[in-house]
């Protein structure tokens, strides 16, 4: 029988590092704005660092509110380039890392915490570049109980995290862009990007045609 609530599932296939890499360019909004902003996490995912930028392929953890036995495991096994992406219920009465877990994850080569529940020790993490995110701050430690599982599926502040999924963090936020779509929606991304540059540079020329503004609301029958 299984051993739900206490279990290490192998992770899946993690993407090339050229695509990591790839996606590590593109902000947040582009990728959000891509899949139809529905697979991004909230506002209440904050950056608690100090700007460094996140992409990587997510190890998930799912443990109980305020207990951090499985995030420990997680840090030792995980892969140069993982990003920790942690359930933790979106509680924050207890932190699940502090300062002596992210030093550990950034000497063991992760790329970066996500945790859906609160830090502690958030000056020096905040003097930092390795990236954490969460969604506050609290003296409280952890417990050290369980349960918790490894590399099953999450869900953090609206947003769905499968193991593999390659996560992009920077300063507006987290996006999980879905493994299998991870080529397409680069592409879009790059597309918009290209299309946004061109209309900075007419703003910035005062060049910029806004008449599409009155023609959407034409459309949706305003009279002016």
């Amino acid at each position: 029988m299984p051993n739900i609530g206490f279990r290490i599932l192998p992770m899946p296939a993690r993407p090339a590092k050229k695509l990591v890499k790839a996606l590590s360019a593109m902000v947040t909004a582009h990728l959000s704005d891509n899949m139809n902003r529905l697979v991004a996490g909230g506002s209440a995912l904050q950056p608690m660092h100090r700007g460094g930028k996140l992409c990587g392929p997510a190890l998930t953890v799912k443990v109980a509110p305020g207990d951090n036995l499985m995030v420990h495991k997680a840090i030792d096994i995980a892969a140069p380039g993982d990003v920790i992406v942690v359930d933790a219920g979106g509680v924050v009465t207890q932190a699940i890392i502090g300062d002596i877990m992210s030093s550990l994850a950034e000497k063991r080569g992760v790329a970066g915490l996500v945790i859906y529940g609160a830090i502690r020790d958030s000056a020096e993490i905040a003097s930092r570049r390795f990236p954490v995110y969460a969604c506050g701050v609290t003296h409280r430690g952890p417990y050290k109980n369980g349960p918790g599982e490894i590399n099953a599926p999450i869900a953090i502040d609206g947003m769905v995290v499968l193991p593999g999924d390659i996560i992009v963090g920077d300063e507006d936020g987290i996006v999980a862009v879905p493994l299998a779509h991870a080529e397409e929606v680069l592409a879009l991304a790059r597309d918009q990007l290209a299309k946004e540059t061109a209309i900075l540079k007419s703003i910035a020329a005062g060049k910029a045609d806004r008449r599409w503004v009155d023609e959407a609301l034409r459309q949706r029958g305003c009279k002016f």
